[in-house]
């Protein structure tokens, strides 16, 4: 009897070796091979080799021909939308029929609670919904859609299984609208000869499930696992096959929870949403900005306003500044929600064009909130903190700073200035520091006051006083 056929594969990022490797040569990370049997070749597009029959689809009257792009008529992509709001923003609108879409997340932070509200508000609408898991039993499900106050609908099914073999027959007889898969990493292909979770069980599972959402207009959700560095389990190559992948983050410390898009085939990859987290579930929340905002000290120093952009949304958020004498040779840079690197980069500008001396100053910053930053407009408000927690100096709390910094000290226009200086004028902000080539074009609404700066010297002059 011929032995049968292996190969290595790093479960970080899918790579393949005929033989055991301490370290990856493609991600570089060390141990993360692991032996498995080689796949048989399959012959069919989106179907598998099970019990010695080939599940072929048949695509003669979908074949296309290569066409003009002037005789292409476009159109936006249906969908239907759910009754979160926030929800509806970070997919870009809606759901869109057919899509295959990835949730991630850390363990406990809510994955399936926002898909099993999502299930209930679907099944209500009149939409038929298949939840699979494959963590949990049926009596762990029902307990957790008591306490979410879901109505025993008769669009909502619900199905603990773990066998791809099952799953695909019940997706066949039901024809569902939507389906839930909690999660990928769960669910055995059983024509695939290796563990359940592994590199080869997770593509190919989701290789199917995508066959099953494009040829049957099926939307289906797939819960992914994390890694401890933070990305999805699995193969990169997930990330590539599915429409869509949002981030569901938050300190397990704190109530409030961001679900973020990544990648999105059918809308902005900036958009965000706030949750809060309560016993009854996860509640929108409808001004985030006077969340990040309302445990503020008034005059307090190393605290600065910024207005950022996340997708189409103005968000006002708190960065806090810690500067203190360093008692050791190196100085320490340290950041939350914000980019270690561009710390330094404003620290040396700062040392540099205004002539602070922070090089034997340990520097801690923080986005207030939990909320994590990486847009150049919030260089300015960076700035002012960390120059205010070295000078002592608070800054005016009825003012908030928007503004990219140069190198050479100079401040640089930003994008869509007149949403930011409105959001700023609706939470009563009395005064807002911009760059001064965003002044031109536009007329700056009522009840604030809107400065144009064009260094960051004459920045912290106005905002610190000297």
């Amino acid at each position: 009897m011929a032995k049968p056929r292996t190969h290595f594969v790093c479960k970080n990022c899918g790579y393949i070796s005929p033989r055991y490797l301490g370290r990856c040569p493609n991600c570089g990370k060390w141990n993360t091979f692991r032996e498995e049997a080689v796949e048989k070749p399959t012959h069919s597009l989106f179907g598998n080799n099970t019990g010695g029959t080939t599940q072929r689809v048949n695509f003669s009257s979908l074949r296309s021909k290569p066409t003009l792009i002037g005789h292409v008529k476009s159109h936006g992509a249906p969908r239907f939308k759910t009754k979160s709001e926030e929800f509806n923003r970070v997919l870009g609108g809606g759901i869109v029929p057919g899509s295959l879409i990835l949730l991630g997340g850390d363990p406990g932070i809510g994955k399936s609670t926002l898909l099993m509200q999502i299930s209930g508000q679907l099944s209500d609408s009149g939409k038929k919904v298949l939840y699979v898991s494959g963590e949990e039993s049926a009596n762990q499900l029902k307990i957790r859609a008591n306490r979410l106050s879901i109505s025993d609908s008769p669009n909502l099914y619900i199905y603990p299984e773990t066998d791809m073999d099952a799953i695909r027959s019940a997706i066949n007889e039901m024809q569902p609208d939507v389906v839930i898969i909690d999660s990928v990493q769960t669910v055995q292909e059983p024509s695939i000869q290796s563990a359940i979770g592994s590199v080869s069980q997770v593509r190919g599972v989701t290789s199917d499930l995508m066959g099953t959402a494009k040829t049957n207009g099926i939307t289906i959700f797939l819960v992914g696992h994390v890694t401890k560095g933070g990305s999805i389990a699995g193969p990169k190559t997930l990330e590539h096959m599915v429409d869509t992948v949002l981030f569901f983050e938050g300190d397990l410390h704190h109530s409030y929870r961001i679900l973020r898009s990544v990648k999105n085939r059918f809308g902005s990859t900036n958009e965000l949403g706030v949750f809060e987290m309560r016993y009854q579930g996860l509640k929108e929340v409808k001004n985030p900005s006077k969340i990040f905002l309302e445990e503020r000290l008034r005059n307090a120093t190393g605290s600065a306003i910024v207005v950022a952009m996340e997708g189409t949304r103005p968000i006002l958020v708190e960065i806090q500044a810690l500067v203190t004498p360093s008692i050791f040779g190196y100085a320490q840079r340290t950041a939350s929600g914000l980019s270690r690197n561009r710390v330094s980069i404003l620290m040396a500008v700062l040392e540099k064009r205004c002539g602070l001396m922070l090089q034997n100053q340990d520097a801690y910053l923080k986005a207030a909130g939990g909320i994590t930053l990486n847009e150049p407009a919030i260089d300015l408000a960076m700035a002012v903190s960390i120059a205010s927690s070295y000078r002592n100096i608070s800054t005016n709390p009825e003012e908030c700073y928007i503004g990219e910094i140069g190198l050479t000290g100079e401040i640089r226009r930003v994008t869509r200035i007149e949403q930011r200086v409105t959001e700023a004028q609706k939470l009563g902000f009395k005064r807002v520091l911009i760059p001064k080539h965003n002044l031109e074009g536009w007329q700056p609404p009522e009840g604030i006051d809107v400065i144009g700066v064009t260094t960051l010297n004459q920045a912290l002059k106005i905002a610190l006083g000297r």
